[in-house]
């Protein structure tokens, strides 16, 4: 089993994935990040991963874009594709090549609070006064935030939370259903 991970920031879901990811036999990942100064890369690096930087280039249309990074998906017989903090919007024509095999984790339980990145999510969270939140794994559609929910997992906002410090509980819960994703797929294939 062949996993692509695409990321775009520091990854601080990828060591826990990596290391579980290790730990099964006949499963193998590379990374692709579409910023060269993804901290994400340091991560692989650090776990011996391959990676692979495909940066957009001027005037390129998303699906121009997303054409480059299937070729590497192709080229690598990726089986399934793993979104970890990868801050660019696919393209149907993405969507398709990989229809149900895409997946990705969002820092907050859809549908609430969709279409918002990391630390504004869990800015909007606070500022809405929401007593709970937490993480929803999902597949990925050609709408945003908005596939089949794989799975969800919720933590209580403490009474004086911060982005600072609900950050960490919600990724913890990412890290954890990513796991269990890897656990699921794995006795699948």
């Amino acid at each position: 089993m062949n996993i692509a991970i695409l990321a775009s920031t520091a990854g601080s879901n990828l060591p826990s994935l990596f290391t579980h990811i290790q730990q099964k036999k006949g499963i193998t990942c590379f990374l692709i990040t579409n910023k060269a100064d993804a901290q994400a890369i340091t991560k692989a690096k650090n776990f011996s991963i391959p990676y692979y930087i495909i940066e957009t280039k001027k005037n390129e249309t998303r699906e121009e874009y997303d054409k480059r990074v299937l070729d590497i998906l192709h080229q690598n017989n990726t089986d399934y594709v793993f979104m970890i903090g990868y801050m660019r919007i696919v393209s149907p024509l993405f969507v398709n090549a990989f229809r149900n095999k895409i997946f990705n984790v969002h820092p907050s339980l859809l549908p609430a609070f969709a279409g918002g990145m990391s630390n504004s999510v869990h800015q909007d969270v606070l500022d809405f006064g929401c007593k709970v939140t937490g993480a929803t794994l999902h597949i990925v559609s050609e709408e945003v935030d908005a596939g089949k929910i794989i799975n969800q997992k919720a933590c209580e906002i403490s009474k004086n939370e911060t982005v600072a410090t609900l950050k960490p509980k919600v990724q913890k819960l990412e890290q954890t259903m990513l796991q269990e994703l890897i656990d699921t797929l794995y006795q699948k294939f």
